[in-house]
């Protein structure tokens, strides 16, 4: 299954008052593993970005003003996002930004959530821990992701934390990042083997209670309503 972590920064909050998009980050997932592949364009917005939110990402309007506009990007970001579904923090926000982009380009009723499935970390945040806090830094700080960088908000960094998170949130799976320069030369790390001496060892072996196993039938359907109904474990 092919996903996009995906996040954006804005000049603002509301597209309705002449707000846009400054930056867009990606980051792929196949089958629960992060890729080399990234998609990554900070975008001129044709406007001032307001002091607020200059705050949050510290991207200025001086370092945007050579940057493309988003007319210029929109091919190669929808050709990115093509066919994957789109995993984002408070999706309403970033999806809300992405539609009006796009209808700004004379596509009257387009909507993203036409070609690619949502799925909200937030609402499923809220749904795994009711009534806690559920900002992207609380579920780092719950899921032990290491957020240290992240001194402004940035939409690149955001999403490769927001993936982390994920993988975290949903069953565990840490995330691999494959490295570009090990894959074209071959040289991936291995790691050190060592025999275990299993002489004289006589080990128990500990079958699963009826209560653990009903608890592990409700974790992997938590896994499979969270990832579009699918769950390899459940596979036979």
């Amino acid at each position: 299954m092919r996903q996009i972590v995906l996040d954006t920064e804005t000049t603002g909050l509301e597209p309705a008052e002449g707000h846009r998009i400054i930056e867009i980050g990606c980051i792929e997932l196949l089958d629960r593993r992060v890729t080399s592949h990234t998609y990554h364009e900070y975008v001129n917005p044709g406007r001032e970005v307001e002091p607020g939110a200059l705050e949050i990402h510290n991207i200025s309007n001086e370092f945007l003003v050579n940057k493309p506009s988003f007319a210029d990007i929109a091919a190669s970001f929808l050709k990115f996002i093509e066919g994957a579904q789109l995993v984002i923090h408070n999706a309403a926000f970033d999806v809300m930004f992405i539609n009006n982009e796009l209808r700004m380009l004379g596509e009257p009723s387009a909507d993203i959530t036409q070609s690619c499935d949502v799925l909200d970390t937030l609402e499923l945040a809220r749904r795994l821990h009711p009534g806690q806090r559920n900002s992207l830094d609380a579920l780092c700080k719950r899921y032990n992701v290491d957020n240290s960088a992240r001194q402004f908000h940035g939409a690149l960094l955001d999403a490769q934390i927001l993936a982390d998170v994920y993988l975290a949130m949903t069953g565990g799976q840490a995330a691999l990042l494959l490295d570009a320069s090990s894959e074209m030369t071959g040289t991936a790390r291995k790691a050190e083997r060592k025999q275990m001496q299993r002489d004289g060892l006589n080990l128990r072996v500990l079958h699963a209670s009826q209560q653990e196993c009903e608890a592990h039938r409700l974790k992997l359907k938590a896994i499979a309503e969270s990832n579009g109904g699918l769950c390899l474990w459940q596979e036979d």
